[in-house]
């Protein structure tokens, strides 16, 4: 993991799997299995939730509370 980064929920999942290695954590925790989606390539964080009826504000303060996240 390089520098520090600040998910967003505009930030696409495959980016956000990029950035953080406990991010398929996160996202599995909310029952989303977005690392085995084919559109984590181009959908972004807030599309994956609202699919996986999950409020993306919450996806997107659990990922900037991991260790090295800017929060």
């Amino acid at each position: 993991m390089g520098a520090a980064v600040r998910f967003t929920k505009d930030m696409s999942i495959f980016e956000a799997l990029e950035a953080h290695p406990d991010v398929r954590e996160v996202f599995e925790s909310h029952g989303m299995a977005c690392c085995l989606c084919i559109g984590a390539q181009s959908e972004s964080i807030e599309a994956g939730a609202i699919l996986h009826q999950v409020d993306p504000e919450a996806v997107v303060a659990e990922l900037n509370r991991l260790p090295g996240a800017q929060s």
